[in-house]
């Protein structure tokens, strides 16, 4: 299936904006995060496990374990914080 993956706040200044990308039938947001990681490079610096980063779908907050359908549209970003 096809998925919108949208980036924000520093992991767009390394992404850009966004991009389309393909996943298996009945994955869910961590699946996608570790396929997108899988590619390497600025992908796997951006979006490593180490990053501890928020997701959203489409434009709700969610978990990791949130499941995903064709046509969805995915966010990732960091925690935000107010000052």
């Amino acid at each position: 299936m096809k998925v919108a993956v949208r980036y924000f706040a520093a992991v767009r200044e390394a992404l850009g904006p966004g991009e389309d990308a393909e996943i298996g039938a009945g994955a869910d947001i961590a699946a996608l995060r570790d396929a997108l990681v899988a590619r390497g490079g600025r992908h796997a610096e951006a979006l490593g496990r180490e990053r501890v980063l928020r997701s959203a779908k489409n434009r709700v907050l969610c978990a990791e374990g949130t499941p995903l359908g064709d046509g969805d549209e995915v966010g990732f970003f960091p925690p935000l914080t107010g000052g």
